[in-house]
């Protein structure tokens, strides 16, 4: 059986050397241990299938399917897995997408080791990252998906959790767990502060 307080990380990007430079820095990380590496979707899919992962640390520039398709694609057959975009681009659009895609934080290549291992553990922790300045760019309510939406248009007119499962044809553990995703993406925690969000979007 796995040490629960070990984290496993398998490292998507498709120059070797950059992922030798990154299980270097992580792997003296007492807690982190890199199972595996990945330089395509496939080779990411197959590791996902077939070893225990807490979280990929994921590259947006992969040879075929990018890495966000990549991450729209772990988040729905590995809901579990956490999704950490390691990324050169520092432009909103692609954080916005990486976000939408399931990605729980955004990481950029410059950014100091210390960072890395700083949105490891938050994003572990249940938290989302994004390195100094991706914040700023973003509108909150860009941060949540398609679908994270209509259920945030449905906590503005009241409705219950039951109510939004049946207008959406979900069942009623999946909105609830949509209303978690919504609140810790937003860093909201009350129920109050939600309602009051999701009205302020709607006027």
């Amino acid at each position: 059986m796995s040490n629960p307080e070990i984290i496993h990380i398998l490292l998507v990007d498709d120059h070797p050397l950059v992922r030798d430079g990154l299980r270097a820095r992580l792997e003296t990380v007492s807690n982190f241990a890199v199972v595996g590496e990945a330089g395509s979707a496939g080779e990411a899919l197959q590791h996902a299938a077939s070893l225990h992962i807490d979280l990929v640390l994921m590259d947006i520039n992969l040879g075929g399917t990018n890495g966000i398709e990549l991450t729209t694609q772990l988040s729905a057959a590995y809901p579990d897995i956490a999704v950490l975009m390691l990324s050169m681009h520092d432009k909103a659009e692609y954080v916005r997408q990486a976000i939408q895609a399931g990605a729980r934080g955004y990481v950029l290549k410059d950014a100091p080791a210390t960072d890395i291992i700083s949105a490891i553990e938050t994003v572990m922790s249940g938290g989302n990252y994004y390195s100094a300045g991706l914040s700023d760019q973003l509108a909150p309510a860009s941060l949540l998906t398609p679908r994270e939406k209509e259920i945030l248009q449905r906590i503005a007119t009241g409705k219950s959790n039951k109510h939004i499962a049946r207008d959406l044809g979900l069942s009623f553990r999946t909105v609830e767990t949509h209303r978690l995703n919504i609140k810790r993406k937003l860093g909201i925690e009350g129920q109050a502060d939600l309602i009051r969000f999701a009205l302020e979007q709607t006027i």
